[in-house]
């Protein structure tokens, strides 16, 4: 499986409204593509203060594969979303992070 996050520093006049209705587009592709297994979305929770580096909100894409995140990469809708979400950030493209982890590769080590 692959998690792809993306962390938004956003513009401080985008609207909470505005932030909402870009994460529903991002949460309404797993309507019309295949392979997405789940997408969160929301704002940093962590206590550790500044540690976020001014990236407070982002989603999380569960993809089953490689091969469906590569597709959704591609689509026409994610694009236009992709677009509107590097103008609502803090520098455009510089004020989003994104990182892919492919959960089925990583190593896990259990609490005792």
């Amino acid at each position: 499986m692959i998690s792809h996050c993306v962390f938004i520093r956003f513009r401080p006049e985008i609207s909470r409204a505005r932030r909402d209705a870009l994460f529903a587009e991002i949460d309404a592709l797993r309507h019309t593509l295949i392979g997405i297994v789940a997408v969160y979305t929301g704002v940093n929770v962590s206590p550790e203060i500044g540690m976020d580096k001014g990236f407070a909100e982002g989603f999380i894409v569960d993809f089953d594969n490689a091969g469906s995140r590569d597709a959704y990469l591609m689509d026409p809708g994610h694009q236009k979303t992709g677009a509107r979400l590097v103008a609502a950030a803090v520098g455009g493209g510089n004020g989003i992070l994104v990182y892919d982890l492919d959960t089925g590769h990583c190593l896990v080590r259990q609490a005792r």
